[in-house]
């Protein structure tokens, strides 16, 4: 081929080529973009205000108090590094801190121990029709609705000497049995779960009835023409189909018990809380953050605290509420 050939065949290749379209330059369609995004910022840019003002900025000035010694006057200057943490007073050699911290995972087990079969049990048998269910379903629910001082008041009342229970005790027969319920250093904590286990069973069971409400009848009808049992077929289809409610249960117990603070704070005393008996890690920081002055450590433990719940958080999402949040996601048909 010559190089004329070779020019014009080349040339013929270049005309052959599509020409590639021009970027579009529609007003209206710019205008459409433009408010769209107009719309996304006027959406989420006060949540992303209020997110950065009450929950990063809060986060960020704890970890920077949390390297000083620091009383709460005027600017921290003394700096103590990681100290606080792990230096010789720092919160992981304090041994009140370690028995705050074993507490709060008592509390969490016998949490989940407890309260979700006792609530799951309560829930199936209020999720039968009888008559007088209604008023059941509201004696159950009410200790939750009270507040969390109230219920600390009122329990430190009925538990004091020779207060309702004792004198319940002695009518019975059973004042062998009476001891100081929130002094004895060895019962004060399983007086606490006991306590926690009364609250807290009411928002279970409103959640597991919720759940039980969205099984269809179906299922159950069909099992019974079958002819399984009622302990049949709540094994193998209800509880199976309450899975989730139970999860996301779980997930919220297990929050709520690393950040427990109203009930013991108001419920214990001073003195049995200095020994750690009923200490939680969130009374131990308010104790020597606000009582003691002492602020850079107990942004510390506040920090601790949150970083405890932030993994406990990501590792029961990762390993538990997984399958739940993948069938909760929707994909796009191709």
């Amino acid at each position: 081929m010559t190089a004329t050939e070779r020019s014009a065949h080349l040339a013929g290749r270049a005309t052959a080529r599509p020409a590639r379209p021009l970027r579009s330059t529609d007003p209206a369609r710019a205008a459409r973009t433009r408010r769209k995004w107009y719309e996304i910022l006027a959406l989420t840019g006060p949540a992303a205000i209020v997110f950065t003002l009450f929950v990063l900025t809060p986060i960020i000035f704890a970890i920077y108090y949390s390297l000083y010694k620091w009383s709460g006057y005027g600017w921290p200057t003394e700096f103590r590094g990681l100290d606080n943490y792990i230096g010789e007073f720092g919160a992981f050699r304090d041994p009140i801190f370690r028995d705050a911290l074993r507490n709060n995972g008592i509390i969490l087990v016998g949490s989940l121990v407890v309260q979700g079969p006792l609530a799951v049990a309560i829930a199936l048998l209020l999720n039968r029709r009888f008559r007088g269910r209604a008023v059941f379903r509201l004696l159950v629910f009410i200790p939750y609705v009270l507040a969390e001082v109230t219920v600390g008041i009122m329990w430190q009342l009925i538990l004091q000497p020779s207060g309702t229970v004792d004198a319940l005790l002695t009518d019975l027969g059973l004042g062998n049995l009476i001891t100081g319920w929130l002094a004895n250093l060895n019962v004060v904590l399983w007086t606490m779960l006991f306590i926690l286990t009364w609250k807290y069973t009411g928002f279970a069971l409103i959640l597991f009835l919720a759940g039980l409400a969205n099984i269809p009848d179906e299922l159950t009808e069909a099992a019974a023409i079958d002819g399984a049992s009622w302990w049949q077929i709540q094994r193998h289809i209800t509880i199976p189909l309450l899975g989730p409610t139970i999860r996301i249960w779980a997930f919220l117990s297990m929050i709520g018990s690393l950040q427990l603070f109203d009930v013991v704070w108001v419920a214990s005393t001073p003195a049995v809380r200095s020994l750690g008996a009923s200490n939680t890690m969130a009374t131990y920081m308010v104790d020597h953050g606000f009582n003691q002055r002492e602020w850079g450590y107990g942004n510390a433990v506040a920090l601790i605290l949150f970083l405890i719940s932030f993994v406990a958080a990501l590792i029961f999402q990762r390993f538990v509420l997984r399958r739940d949040i993948q069938g909760a996601q929707t994909r796009g048909v191709t």
